[in-house]
């Protein structure tokens, strides 16, 4: 994978940039890789990580040993299992010259293949472009209203070292969201946009890895509050789940109020919703008839992260436990 991904970014055509692969004690032969391909180019360079220090988490310490290294006026983070088409690159780096960003995050094209990934993996396009207007994402200060995704971030150096870059975010498990959000609160401009194809990934491929992904983040992304959380898995059975509930039970009796208009109504909403984000972001548009079910793993997924949390204080994540040490939003609340 990780070789792909070189040779991918290689092949590129873009006047003056450098890619540096940090090595954090891997098992997957990536020296040998690397050291392999950087025989072909003096723009590739492979770097050991060094140990992981107190306070850091292992992705945070990584980009933050990357951003050391790195010379370029411009620093893209992208994760190793991330795939980019050979146009990816100039065209994220004229996107971000248009738009002037200081943080353009890219949504990488998910690619879903078990039947447990196509229910739940395609529900960040839901979440994004659903939930995230652009509008309000480009154009508003709020911090509420930013997001990222940190399979594919890029920053203008002078952006990322205004908001202390991942060592402001040192410990924080949605270190991507967390960063936009610092960068909005700056004054500075985030901008975000769908890969359309040209940088895609494989998130996870089985539901043990879905299930202990997804709840590792997903507490963090309700600001760590669990009645947050608990409000959204209600919101979701109201709006996915329930119409299709009242939709079956008004076949056994036909008399109850409203049936069967409203509840075909409401569960039109939800698929329409649902099958346009999917179309949006290339993801199989028939899925959407199967959103209850994504609403019930979806679920499954909320009530691990709320008892990893009362059990044991924080996500766990590769059978460690994960403690988040909260990053101030500078400028947010004036300090």
């Amino acid at each position: 994978m990780i070789g792909q991904t070189v040779r991918s970014l290689l092949a590129q055509i873009y006047p003056d940039f450098e890619i540096i692969l940090l090595d954090d004690n891997s098992t997957d032969e990536t020296a040998a890789i690397v050291g392999q391909l950087a025989g072909s180019s003096s723009r590739l360079r492979l770097i050991n990580g060094v140990p992981l220090p107190a306070g850091w988490s292992g992705k945070n310490w990584a980009c933050h040993q990357l951003a050391q290294a790195a010379a370029g006026e411009w620093l893209i983070f992208t994760d190793a299992d991330v795939r980019w088409e050979p146009s990816a690159l100039a065209a994220l780096v004229a996107e971000m010259d248009s738009n002037g960003a200081d943080l353009q995050t890219v949504w990488p094209t998910q690619q879903s293949h078990t039947w447990v990934e196509r229910l739940t993996v395609s529900l960040v396009a839901l979440v994004v472009q659903a939930y995230l207007p652009l509008p309000l994402v480009h154009y508003t200060p709020w911090p509420i209203f930013a997001a990222a995704n940190g399979q594919c971030l890029a920053f203008r150096r002078r952006a990322y070292e205004a908001v202390g870059g991942h060592e402001a975010v040192s410990n924080e498990v949605l270190e991507d969201v967390t960063l936009s959000r610092m960068v909005k609160a700056q004054g500075l401009r985030l901008r975000m946009a769908d890969a359309a194809g040209l940088i895609t990934c494989r998130m996870y491929r089985d539901w043990p890895s879905v299930r202990d992904g997804f709840a590792k983040n997903i507490l963090a992304g309700y600001g760590g509050r669990v009645i947050f959380l608990l409000l959204a898995a209600v919101f979701h059975w109201l709006v996915f789940l329930l119409p299709w509930l009242w939709l079956a039970l008004g076949w056994l009796a036909p008399d109850l109020p409203g049936w069967p208009l409203w509840p075909l109504l409401l569960v039109g909403l939800g698929v329409a919703v649902r099958a346009t984000t999917a179309a949006v972001t290339q993801q199989r548009i028939l899925d959407a008839l199967l959103m209850p079910l994504s609403v019930l793993l979806m679920t499954r997924i909320a009530g691990l992260a709320i008892w990893w949390q009362w059990r044991y204080g924080g996500p766990r994540w590769k059978g460690r436990l994960i403690t988040s040490i909260p990053a101030r939003v500078q400028g947010a609340n004036g300090v």
